[in-house]
């Protein structure tokens, strides 16, 4: 009987540390990226079960002109989400989506790793039209 209740409750915990493991892979995301042309800095973070990137540096002031509301063209890209609504399945980050800010677009977007390194792919309708760009991860 002693060693039934022993061995269920070492199943349990090797069940709570695998699946505590599984989660926290997720989070590897969590960090800081250069943007592809290295003039600013993108901080990955996590909300609730979601992901987001937001602006944390920019090596020039700028506001966010061409935003196609005209009541948002003076906010500041500094601060501003970038990357919004992730989730992560099965190594991908999906359902989020992707603002662009030199032309004010929002496009569908999905993340996925090369090595350290974000593969950020903003596409229209299916993710075969789209372009890929790398978001190198900061130490």
């Amino acid at each position: 009987m002693k060693t039934n209740k022993s061995l269920f409750f070492a199943f349990a915990f090797l069940f709570m540390a695998l699946r505590a493991f599984s989660q926290s892979g997720s989070d590897k995301i969590v960090g800081v990226y250069w943007s592809p042309e290295k003039d600013a800095k993108i901080e990955m973070y996590k909300q609730g079960a979601q992901y987001f990137g937001k602006t944390i540096w920019s090596a020039t002031a700028r506001k966010d002109v061409n935003n196609p509301d005209k009541a948002l063209r003076q906010r500041n890209l500094l601060g501003l989400d970038l990357l919004t609504n992730f989730n992560y399945e099965d190594g991908l980050y999906k359902n989020g989506s992707v603002y662009d800010p030199n032309n004010g677009k929002t496009y569908s977007c999905k993340i996925t790793f090369d090595g350290p390194n974000l593969k950020v792919r903003g596409y229209i309708g299916l993710s075969l039209f789209g372009r890929t760009e790398i978001f190198e991860r900061i130490k």
